[in-house]
């Protein structure tokens, strides 16, 4: 590809180590679809015949359909997907294929490849992220009446509904699903054109090749063009966040299937065995993914350091984003195919969660609101409160059965209604403000889940190829 300035042959070892074509090949489609656009747009523009765009548009088509068949192998002779469909063109319609490369560099090729290929791939996994909101969201109505202690600190702390705890987890995905369109909104520019650096003396139509490959406009500077991977470090900071919160719901789950807590119980499926203790059912799908969670953040942190020092514009150091952001989307997705139908089969234990909820205290602020609704300060009602449960330790029991007796000394204010107005029933019923875990609220945030949900519908189709 570069003869006529070089004399002798690349060293063996140094040709392997600078070969991307077996990552990058990946592409395929996207180099293509980029080609396919750029010939129209040179037979458009005169710079070819329309014959000859014609004609290396079919050739193009030819490998595409043989490559998505498996009659056309991958060439690693060839130094990455570029050389290599360059390469099967001109062996198939002769030197007709060494005209495709006019007006462009596989300096903006890889970035427009790259873009192309990011935005298919968000795409997919968007579905995916949807798919487990969806089954997070069946849990939680399913189990929308049953109570558990919600924590802080991982101490008991007040009275949730398991449905509520589980809510939270839609709301983090959906944000993580509005990241990655956020991304992809603002990658969703064209770089085909910019060539190596500076832009062509060609009357070539930037604005056309766009819009055919389905992109909202093109890249503004040429140095630019070539040179940014922000695209790349936003959807790692994106997915990185998913896995964070994947994370987050993993150890969870490895709690809550704990005998410790004993909260759901995980499906055979999605469990494994210990090979010397019988006993034991581990929740290896939720540690894996926990522990897979720093592998992405390997990955965004490679990246950021690969492009911190980098002069403008194309550097062979750029080579490395495509192994860092394809890991970490294969990883995501990976767990995303392992998380969800683990927590669709996952089972609910209302009973034990209720046992958990009995104990801990978890009613005594609204203890203390019961008598700030009688007239005395917050303050003052936290201190009696306080006492009342140093009391019920010393006396080996708990609020809900503490004797009327011993109220009225803490506090003559106390009445016989105190009892129903702390029954975790009651505690959780009258959390209705916004967001809370009441009823009412909770109809509210299920009603904003599916609306996003929706919403997403909408937007998700993938700009394509219209040629």
């Amino acid at each position: 590809m570069w003869a006529g300035r070089f004399t002798g042959a690349l060293n063996k070892e140094a040709d392997d180590f600078n070969s991307s074509l077996g990552f990058d090949k990946k592409m395929f489609r996207q180099d293509i679809a980029g080609s396919m656009a750029h010939a129209a747009m040179l037979g458009k523009q005169g710079i070819l015949t329309g014959e000859e765009a014609e004609a290396i548009r079919a050739g193009l088509a030819g490998i595409l359909a043989d490559l998505e068949t498996g009659a056309l192998d991958f060439d690693t002779d060839c130094e990455d997907i570029h050389m290599f469909v360059e390469k099967v063109l001109t062996d198939r319609i002769g030197d007709l294929g060494k005209k495709l490369h006019t007006a462009r560099s596989r300096n903006d090729q890889v970035a427009l490849d790259l873009r192309m290929y990011l935005r298919d791939e968000v795409g997919k996994l968007t579905a995916e992220l949807k798919a487990l909101i969806s089954a997070v969201l069946s849990q939680a109505e399913a189990n929308r009446g049953v109570i558990l202690p919600g924590y802080t600190h991982l101490q008991r702390a007040q009275p949730v509904t398991f449905a509520h705890h589980l809510l939270a987890y839609c709301m983090m995905f959906l944000r993580d699903i509005g990241r990655l369109s956020d991304a992809v909104r603002r990658m969703n520019v064209s770089p085909l054109g910019s060539c190596a650096l500076a832009g062509t003396t060609y009357p070539t139509d930037r604005l056309y090749t766009a819009e055919l490959l389905g992109f909202d406009g093109i890249c503004e500077n040429s140095i630019d063009a070539v040179s940014d991977r922000d695209f790349c470090v936003e959807i790692l900071s994106a997915l990185s966040l998913v896995m964070t919160h994947l994370s987050r719901f993993s150890e969870e789950v490895v709690l809550w299937s704990s005998w410790e807590f004993k909260f759901v119980e995980l499906d055979d499926a999605f469990t494994t065995g210990s090979s010397i203790m019988p006993q034991k059912k581990n929740p290896d799908m939720a540690e894996l993914v926990r522990g897979k969670t720093g592998r992405v953040y390997g990955d965004l942190i490679g990246t950021l350091t690969v492009l911190k020092g980098l002069p403008l514009a194309y550097n062979k150091d750029m080579q490395e984003d495509k192994e860092a952001i394809f890991d970490a989307l294969e990883t995501v997705s990976r767990c995303l195919s392992v998380f969800t139908p683990m927590i669709v089969t996952m089972k609910p234990l209302p009973e034990n969660m209720a046992a958990a909820a009995k104990k801990g205290f978890i009613n005594a602020t609204d203890l203390a609101d019961y008598l700030v609704g009688k007239g005395r300060p917050f303050r003052a009602a936290y201190k009696t409160v306080g006492g009342l449960v140093a009391r019920c330790l010393s006396l080996g029991t708990v609020l809900e059965e503490l004797p009327l007796s011993e109220y009225k000394a803490a506090d003559p204010l106390f009445e016989e209604d105190l009892y129903r107005e702390i029954s975790l029933e009651a505690c959780v019923s009258r959390r209705n403000s916004l967001g809370g875990c009441g009823p009412e609220s909770y109809e509210r945030q299920v009603a904003f889940v599916k609306e996003q949900l929706a919403a997403t519908d909408k937007k998700s189709e993938a700009p394509g190829e219209s040629f």
